[in-house]
Formats: C-alpha cells, sequence, structure tokens
C-alpha cells in the first residue's frame, strides 16, 4: 500500500483540495496514483480544480513532500490509513469530509463496538470534573470495550484521558497537529500512558504547527469516530459545541449533562438540552438508556499491548542513555546521533510511546527497563 499510500499523502499536501474534493476527484479520475499521473492541461479542466490546483498536482515538491512523510511514518512505526482501506474506521468513513488520510500511533482499535467522544470547557469547575470522572469510572464498570475520544486539550479533554486510563478503557486522543509532537507539552506524560491503551489519530502530517483553525478543523474526527458526543460544561461558545454540531450534521447522538441556570460554564450544555439538540445526561446508565446499549455481563478481555521491533536509531540512543548513571540533554543525544534537534525530538517521542524512554525536567531523558 506505500506506492498508494504516497499519492494520497501527496493530495493532502494539494493547497485548496479539501477532504470532500479529494474524495471527489479520486473518483472521477479512478484512483489517486493516476490523479498524479494525468496531464497539467487535462486536470485544469476538471471540475472545481482550474489552473492553480492543476499546477499544484504536478508541482515536483507536492510528490516530494509526501516521500518524505512515507520515510517518516516508517521509521517511527506510525500506521496509515486511507479512505476505502477495511481497517479505516468505518464511522469516520461514513462522514462527507472525512479525511483522505489518518496517522495512527499508539496500540488501539478504532472499529470497537462502543465508542464515546467526551468534550468540554479548557477551564472546567472541579464539578465539572468530578462528573467526567464518575461517568467514564462508571462506564469502565458497565461496558469495559468502550473508547474514549477527544482532543487532549486542557481541562475536560484530559480529564478524560485519565478517567479513562484509570477505568482500563481504551482512550484516543485527536490533536491540532502531526505526529512529531505533543499540544500541550504538558500533557506528554498522559499521551505515553494513552500509547499502550489507545493512542493518537490525527489528519496532520508531520511538521504541522499546532494553530487555532487546525484544533477547529479536527473537532470533526473526534465526532466522527464515535457514535455519540457527550458535552461536559461548556459555555454559549467553544470548540466543544463545534464539536456537537458535527455530530449532528453526522447524525450522531449528542448528550449534555445540565448545571445550574445562569452558572457560564452551563449555559452551552443548558442550551443543547432546552433546544432538544442534546439528551440530559447524569450518569453512565442515562448514557446507556438513551444510546439502547446493553451492559456487559462480564468484563470484556483488554488488548494486549504488542510489540514493535526497534530500529537502529532507537537500538543506539537506548544503549546511549544506558552507559550514563544520569539522564542525558537532548542536545548531547542530537549530537551523538549527529541528528537535528527537531529529528531528534521526534525520534524520542515516539521511544516514549513505545515505553523505551522518558523524559525528566530540563529536556533530558533516561532509558526505561
Amino acid at each position: 500500500m506505500d506506492d498508494q499510500l504516497k499519492y494520497y499523502i501527496a493530495l493532502t499536501n494539494v493547497q485548496g483540495i479539501g477532504p470532500v474534493l479529494a474524495r471527489n476527484l479520486i473518483r472521477y479520475v479512478g484512483s489517486a496514483e493516476a490523479i498524479f499521473h494525468e496531464k497539467q492541461s487535462l486536470l485544469e479542466h476538471i471540475s472545481e480544480i482550474g489552473p492553480v490546483r492543476a499546477k499544484a498536482i504536478c508541482a515536483a515538491q507536492t510528490m516530494q513532500r509526501a516521500e518524505q512523510e512515507l520515510e517518516f511514518i516508517q521509521k517511527h512505526h506510525i500506521k496509515a490509513y486511507c479512505i476505502g482501506q477495511p481497517d479505516y474506521p468505518y464511522r469516520l468513513a461514513e462522514c462527507d469530509d472525512a479525511p483522505i488520510v489518518i496517522y495512527t500511533s499508539g496500540n488501539m482499535t478504532l472499529n470497537e463496538r462502543h465508542v464515546l467522544s467526551v468534550v468540554g470547557t479548557r477551564k472546567p469547575s472541579d464539578w465539572g470534573r468530578e462528573n467526567c470522572r464518575r461517568i467514564i469510572s462508571d462506564l469502565g464498570k458497565m461496558l469495559p470495550d468502550t473508547i474514549i475520544v477527544s482532543g487532549l486539550a486542557y481541562g475536560i479533554d484530559v480529564t478524560a484521558h485519565k478517567a479513562a486510563l484509570e477505568a482500563g478503557l481504551q482512550t484516543i486522543a485527536v490533536p491540532g497537529h502531526g505526529l512529531d509532537r505533543i499540544y500541550p507539552a504538558v500533557h506528554r506524560e498522559v499521551a505515553v500512558k494513552m500509547a499502550q491503551h489507545g493512542g493518537i489519530v490525527t489528519e496532520f502530517m508531520s511538521q504541522t504547527r499546532p494553530d487555532r483553525a487546525n484544533f477547529i478543523q479536527r473537532n470533526r474526527i473526534i465526532a466522527g469516530l464515535a457514535d455519540a458526543t457527550i458535552v461536559i460544561e461548556s459555555r454559549t461558545h467553544g470548540g466543544s459545541l463545534i464539536t456537537a454540531a458535527d455530530a449532528l450534521s453526522y447524525g450522531r447522538d449528542v448528550m449534555a449533562v445540565p448545571g445550574r441556570i445562569g452558572d457560564e460554564l452551563a449555559a452551552g450544555c443548558n442550551a443543547l438540552i432546552k433546544h432538544n439538540k442534546a439528551g440530559l445526561i447524569e450518569s453512565a446508565a442515562d448514557l446507556l438508556e438513551q444510546l439502547n446499549w446493553e451492559p456487559a455481563a462480564t468484563p470484556q478481555p483488554q488488548q494486549s499491548e504488542l510489540f514493535t521491533p526497534l530500529t537502529p536509531q532507537q537500538v543506539q540512543v537506548v544503549k546511549l542513555l544506558r552507559q550514563s548513571s544520569d539522564p542525558i540533554h537532548i542536545n548531547d543525544i542530537a549530537q551523538t546521533m549527529q541528528m537535528t534537534i527537531a529529528a531528534t525530538s521526534s525520534l524520542l517521542l515516539q521511544m516514549e510511546f513505545n515505553a523505551l524512554v522518558r523524559s525528566v525536567p530540563g529536556g533530558r531523558y533516561r532509558a526505561l527497563p
């Protein structure tokens, strides 16, 4: 699939061609590869393509960037799925604007029977956090095969991820950047833990900065991966309400935890319920009842951890770290490996995901046993 994947990646890198147009273009021409073998003069006459987009498709740097990304995902054992593949998440594939390529890092199953998205404000109250933890904890006892999806942001997002891990549930983060970084950096430890029992899904290539527009764009994936979206504390405007709107547009269920009248943090949830856009829930039992999900009779087996062979670079880093009794600074690792700081940081991040190294304060790293 690598050859085909290269063309899918290249298509996502053409400015002005989003997921909807990309899928239409693939259907029209026959395949992603055929698009890049077509003459520019013919591409120009395809509806919605025109001279500018046709030129971008045929530009040498478009394919060069795709080849660079292909090397990155192979080097870091990242899995990429193209729309139409059997392993592409079927719920997401049902969405008209689903990404034509998604990149995943971790140990996850994207097509589990029960998938829920949990979103909310970035500055929740203690009450909101407690509700989030309680609902997910109870859900872990009632339906242990459930996957919790969120965005790894501050507030309800990271609370949901942590609660899922504590409950033994798989949890998946959908960030607004590529897999060569974690944002916010303070959630790196949570992301590393998630890599062993869930992981990260993104449509963005490496070197993509966590710009605000990307987080708005990724909200549709949070909604599209799940059967339903739960909103726990939200003001009248914000990313969680965008995610809820995306879920509704896909015909998915939306539920909200109500709050006190006049409370700004409850205004968004109360409005969703008031306008019949969300069902009212107060517990995991309410959630199961509204979705018509039957509690599991017995705990379901969890997916076991998969072993991934080390690359030569990873072996070299582990050997270097184990030779030292003290953690080693990233600058010294980069110098020894003869790599740039950016490349070294990306390598170390993937090694953290695979539980090979651990970061310590001051930009230093040590090997794990």
